[in-house]
């Protein structure tokens, strides 16, 4: 069986620059795109935040910039969901994959950038209308509510530091925790708590995202007595969490309890040789496009770097 230069698992910002850079060091990449092709940004409606786009692009379009881009160097973009894997413990060993539990690749170098999925609450109305005012990123999406009112769902730091994050753009943020306390540090209830245009409601959870087209309001039932409420807003951000896209390497790449893949601090190298991570699926802290392009780029130079000291030896 013919051994390649460079697996690509994934295909978001992270996986398509390592295919850019894998491509044009020679290494003859081979991406297979997963089940969403292009990522979780192919549901995000406008990308203002990415260099280079002066008027802000769509997200489903900029991902099919970036494959073209990296098509443009050879890369071989296929339709197909890496399954299996097993990883080579030692250095020069060969790395296999699974595509669909049926057609098996031999690899020198595995790039892993399945990312992270965003976990939402499931209601209808919800997943309806993600991209018409439900989002899963306030730092992503928050500009294009500057001055309106918002809310945000989750107890956790993320939601606090995304609420008090909101609260500087926004006119009014509603937060809204499913129990009656927060998750979240002292320090970041505190900010909550003091910051003037957060309204904080506990015992809260939403039973229905009002709008046809676009977010217009919500109605929100409280689970302790029952009573519902409706509000007006024009924004919606679940901030309950992501999981790491990960499940087929358990048992074999080190990772934190949350899942996330565990990479060198100052590179992408797992704890297997010729396996490296790039993207959402090793960075909980960022989560931006242009930070998963940023160790897209660092995975591929890893990559090339790996292959040249085999070369050496």
């Amino acid at each position: 069986m013919k051994v390649i230069e460079t697996l690509i698992i994934g295909s978001g910002p992270a996986g398509y620059t390592a295919a850019i850079y894998a491509a044009r060091a020679d290494l003859k990449p081979i991406m297979y795109t997963g089940l969403e092709p292009g990522g979780q940004l192919t549901t995000t409606t406008e990308v203002d935040n990415f260099p280079g786009y002066p008027e802000g692009i769509d997200g489903p379009t900029m991902m099919i910039q970036l494959q073209q881009q990296a098509e443009r160097f050879g890369t071989q973009v296929r339709i197909g969901h890496i399954s299996k894997v097993e990883f080579a413990s030692i250095k020069g060993g060969i790395h296999k994959a699974w595509v669909d539990d049926n057609t098996e690749i031999h690899a020198k170098t595995i790039i892993i950038s399945t990312g992270a999925t965003a976990k939402y609450l499931g209601i209808e109305s919800e997943q309806r209308l993600r991209g018409g005012g439900v989002s899963a990123c306030a730092v992503c999406d928050g500009f294009f509510y500057k001055g309106q009112d918002v809310a945000i769902v989750g107890g956790g730091d993320t939601a606090a530091e995304e609420a008090t994050y909101l609260s500087n753009i926004c006119n009014k943020v509603t937060m809204l925790v499913r129990k009656g306390k927060m998750r979240a540090s002292k320090a970041m209830q505190h900010r909550v708590t003091k910051t003037k245009n957060i309204d904080l409601r506990y015992f809260s959870e939403i039973e229905e995202v009002l709008g046809e087209q676009v977010v217009e309001g919500l109605r929100i039932i409280n689970n302790q007595s029952g009573k519902k409420d409706e509000i007006k807003i024009t924004g919606l951000f679940i901030a309950i969490g992501h999981k790491p896209n990960t499940e087929i390497f358990k048992g074999q790449l080190e990772m934190d309890d949350g899942g996330y893949l565990i990479t060198d601090s100052k590179n992408t190298k797992t704890n297997k040789p010729g396996v490296f991570a790039s993207g959402d699926v090793q960075d909980k802290e960022y989560r931006q496009a242009v930070t998963a392009a940023g160790t897209g780029c660092m995975a591929a130079l890893d990559a090339e770097r790996y292959i040249n000291s085999l070369k050496d030896n």
